[in-house]
């Protein structure tokens, strides 16, 4: 656990495919693709790195939690700067507790009942290779895997949104799923 902000930099770059993932979550949900993840998140890591004399934690977990207030933060401007609207609280509270709901759910996917410190930091690393492995996915594969099991999208749906076949989704969950055990498998 680092305790300066040099040493807490350096692990910055670490969430980055995790929080690409929530942002995308987002993203997906209220603008269709229309906003760039990455382009969110390189803000939020350069806020971050620009406040880390602000972050009061001591733990990878509570750096986790600020970093994820910080997209939202700026995921809520995005989507505000593309609408050209006003600020408007009913839009942002959805989306901030969007994003709650979706670390729960990926927490949920990993979670197993009482979890020790050194299981709860597994668990986190864990999540991290995830979310790197899901963006190495192929667009559609990444997509139909991040609507299915971590939104909980019907499969037809699925192919609704995507413009593809109920069959045609199944397939690119299968070989999303099937990529996915390669790549965390070549990362142990």
């Amino acid at each position: 656990m680092p305790t300066d902000p040099t040493a807490w930099s350096l692990a910055l770059p670490r969430y980055r495919a995790y929080l690409c993932l929530k942002a995308r979550l987002q993203i997906d949900q209220v603008l269709n693709g229309k906003l760039d993840p990455s382009d969110i998140v390189q803000d939020t890591l350069l806020e971050a790195h620009a406040r880390l004399s602000q972050f009061q934690g001591v733990t990878d977990a509570q750096l986790l939690a600020w970093l994820t207030k910080i997209l939202a933060h700026n995921l809520i401007d995005a989507i505000r700067k593309f609408h050209g609207a006003t600020r408007n609280v009913g839009r942002e509270l959805p989306i901030e507790l969007k994003l709650e709901e979706s670390s729960a759910q990926l927490q949920r996917w990993l979670q197993d009942a009482d979890l020790t410190p050194a299981e709860q930091v597994s668990r986190e690393e864990l999540l991290c290779r995830l979310a790197s492995a899901i963006e190495q996915l192929p667009k559609d594969q990444g997509d139909a895997v991040r609507l299915h099991y971590l939104l909980g999208w019907e499969i037809a749906r699925i192919g609704q949104h995507l413009g593809r076949t109920p069959a045609s989704v199944a397939g690119l969950l299968r070989r999303g799923l099937n990529r996915l055990r390669i790549l965390l498998n070549d990362t142990e």
